[in-house]
């Protein structure tokens, strides 16, 4: 035989009431004294009777820290790559968005294709040809608006 459950009926047990006791019941066998003058916390209703206001919860507020450190948010422009062509970018001295201009130096392969050209032969004026073609110097980019050298390309 087993045990019965919470929801089965023992037999021969008494039962409770059905329903709970109605609101005049309730209020006929409790009463509540009203306080005389006025109760921190508690509000007289219109009809005389004590209301208890709901209770607010609220957070407290926070406490400044006087070792609190501050911080500050800086924003890096990846690197660019500089080559022998104009670059879109936005300028970091002017704060503008810009295409480099392009100026064109005399760098290592420059100097060592001069050379190269005296070496063969080349003493009558040919060997300085180097001087004249983009292809053989360095390239200097520079803002067009505040002219500031942005970068430069080195051949070697």
């Amino acid at each position: 035989m087993s045990m019965p459950g919470p929801h089965q009926v023992v037999p021969g047990a008494s039962s409770g009431p059905s329903a709970p006791p109605s609101y005049e019941e309730t209020m006929a066998t409790h009463h509540f004294p009203i306080p005389h003058g006025p109760t921190p916390g508690v509000v007289p209703g219109a009809d005389g009777k004590v209301m208890t206001p709901p209770a607010y919860y609220s957070q407290p507020m926070p406490v400044p820290n006087p070792n609190a450190i501050a911080v500050q948010t800086v924003y890096v422009q990846p690197a660019i790559s500089f080559f022998d062509r104009p670059v879109q970018m936005l300028c970091p001295s002017c704060n503008k968005m810009i295409v480099t201009h392009l100026t064109y130096t005399a760098g290592a392969l420059t100097w060592l294709s001069c050379g190269s050209l005296c070496l063969l032969g080349c003493i009558a004026g040919c060997c300085f040809i180097p001087f004249c073609v983009n292809a053989l110097q360095d390239v200097d980019h520079y803002c067009p608006n505040c002219k500031a050298l942005l970068g430069t390309y080195k051949r070697l």
